[in-house]
C-alpha cells in the first residue's frame, strides 16, 4: 500500500462503474456519513465470498447507523452481479476491471498473476473520506469482524457527530437556542436526508 493511504490522510476520489454499469464517485456514494469500503479480490475467492455474509448480516445496522458501505473488485459486471446477488448484498459494488487502484495504491496481489487482484483490504472511512483504519486482509484473519467494524464505527460517529451525546453540557441550550446545525439531521430539510438515505 502507498505511504501516504494512512489514518488520518484523505482517500482518493475514484469514479468506477458500480453493478448497474452507472459512474459512481466514492464521495458520492458515501455522502456525509461514516463508510466501510472493502477492496474485494473478487467473485472467485471464498475468503472474500464469506467477508460480505457477513457484512450482509451487519447491513441492518449499517442502515440504522447512517452508515455506508461500497465494495469495489476487479470483477467485470457480470462477476460482480454474481458476487452481489450470490450474498444478498444491497450496497454498491464498484467494478474495476482496468485496475486502477490496484495500480494506484500498489495492491497488486503478485502472488496471484492468473486472477490478478487487489489485495484484499478493508477501509474505514470518516465523513470526507478521511481515512480512520485499515484492515489487510490478505490472510483471512486481517479481515475487521462484525464487532471490529461495530468498534471502528462507533469511535467514527463520536468524532463526527457533534449530538453523540445529547446530555453533554451545553447541548440542551444550544437545541433551545435554535442552534439546529449540530444536531441530526444537522439543519437540513428532512426530504434531503430522506433522498439521501434511499
Amino acid at each position: 500500500m502507498r505511504d501516504d493511504i494512512r489514518p488520518g490522510a484523505k482517500f482518493p476520489d475514484y469514479e468506477l462503474p458500480d453493478h448497474t454499469g452507472k459512474r459512481r464517485k466514492l464521495s458520492e456514494l458515501q455522502g456525509t456519513d461514516p463508510m466501510i469500503l472493502v477492496l474485494s479480490r473478487g467473485a472467485f475467492c471464498p475468503k472474500d465470498r464469506q467477508q460480505h455474509r457477513l457484512l450482509v448480516e451487519l447491513e441492518p445496522e449499517i442502515g440504522v447507523a447512517y452508515t455506508k458501505i461500497v465494495t469495489v473488485s476487479t470483477d467485470g459486471l457480470l462477476e460482480l452481479n454474481e458476487m452481489r446477488s450470490g450474498a444478498g448484498a444491497h450496497w454498491p459494488f464498484l467494478s474495476d476491471v482496468g485496475r486502477i487502484i490496484q495500480k494506484d495504491l500498489d495492491i497488486a496481489e503478485y502472488t496471484d498473476p492468473q486472477h490478478n487482484p487487489m489485495i484484499p483490504h478493508t477501509i474505514l472511512l470518516e465523513p470526507g473520506l478521511v481515512i480512520h483504519s485499515i484492515y489487510n486482509g490478505y490472510w483471512y484473519w486481517g479481515r475487521p469482524s462484525n464487532d471490529d467494524l461495530r468498534h471502528d464505527l462507533r469511535a467514527i460517529t463520536q468524532k463526527v457527530r457533534p449530538d453523540w451525546d445529547l446530555g453533554a453540557p451545553g447541548m440542551r441550550e444550544a437545541w433551545e437556542r435554535g442552534e439546529k446545525a449540530n444536531f441530526w439531521p444537522y439543519g437540513r430539510p428532512i426530504k434531503e436526508v430522506l433522498a439521501e438515505a434511499s
